[in-house]
């Protein structure tokens, strides 16, 4: 309760010590205007999250289902991403519905995601994080099914993407599953034993794919393109557009991944 009057308490105590009565009255009204502004910002924040939530597995659902059956491996990629996020009780119930809604013929995407990407803002970053769960989906077998492939295109189409960024989204995409890191794949195990470690020039192919530059950038160039990739995906500030917090270990292990690659480059180059 307290943090909704906040303002209104600072701003009529400042207000009076500096204009007394007249300038409790200032100050009330200002501190008004500040608590109502939290207020709804704190509104759109927890809106966006569920929005995002829903969004995420309904249409994990239904990139699952678009290539015909629903594989274990994506039912478990599914799974193991609501424990990453540490999802339990309702919220977990609400995922796993939410996913099953998805994989339904009649499942209303294209509704969805203009839903979606209204209720975040058509925020750039938020919208790219959401393609980059996708991809993580649609990748989990091991390969991209021409179904799946048509499908990305509609959603990236829907969120504002074109077909360009699409493509560099899945460079991005195979490069972080060929790493070190695995997105909320990290830690796991794949079919046939662990991964065996990546040539160099390999490891340094998808290091340029991760910072989506290319490698005969001059450094200043590679440099720009690192921290634009970090700026996209810092942690704190994709929370502060709607993420839903419970994904923040995704985002920070998408960080690490760029931050490796910028490793991997500068080594190479002998980048001081």
């Amino acid at each position: 309760m307290l943090a909704h009057i906040k303002g209104k308490l600072i701003g009529c105590v400042f207000g009076f010590l500096i204009g007394n009565l007249p300038g409790a009255l200032l100050g009330l009204w200002l501190g008004h205007m500040i608590d109502k502004k939290l207020a709804n910002a704190w509104v759109f924040n927890k809106s966006a999250q569920s929005e995002f939530l829903y969004t995420t597995f309904a249409t994990m659902g239904h990139m699952a289902k678009s290539s015909g059956q629903v594989s274990s491996e994506e039912i478990r990629l599914a799974e193991q991403l609501m424990n990453q996020m540490r999802l339990q009780g309702e919220r977990r119930v609400q995922a796993q519905n939410a996913f099953r809604e998805g994989k339904n013929v009649d499942f209303p995407l294209q509704e969805t995601l203009r839903r979606f990407r209204a209720r975040v803002k058509d925020s750039r970053n938020l919208l790219r994080f959401f393609m980059e769960v996708q991809l993580q989906l649609a990748f989990a077998d091991g390969e991209l099914h021409p179904a799946e492939h048509r499908l990305l295109l509609t959603i990236a189409r829907e969120l504002g993407f074109s077909e360009t960024e699409l493509a560099r989204l899945l460079a991005f995409a195979e490069a972080q599953l060929h790493g070190s890191h695995q997105g909320f794949h990290h830690g796991s195990s794949h079919a046939g034993g662990g991964r065996q470690p990546q040539p160099p020039a390999d490891r340094l192919r998808d290091a340029y794919r991760i910072l989506e530059v290319e490698a005969d950038a001059d450094d200043s160039e590679v440099k720009r393109a690192y921290r634009r990739q970090m700026s996209k995906h810092h942690p704190d500030k994709l929370v502060s557009q709607g993420l839903p917090k419970e994904m923040m270990d995704m985002a920070k292990e998408k960080a690490q991944d760029i931050q490796q690659a910028w490793e991997t480059i500068k080594s190479a180059r002998q980048i001081k």
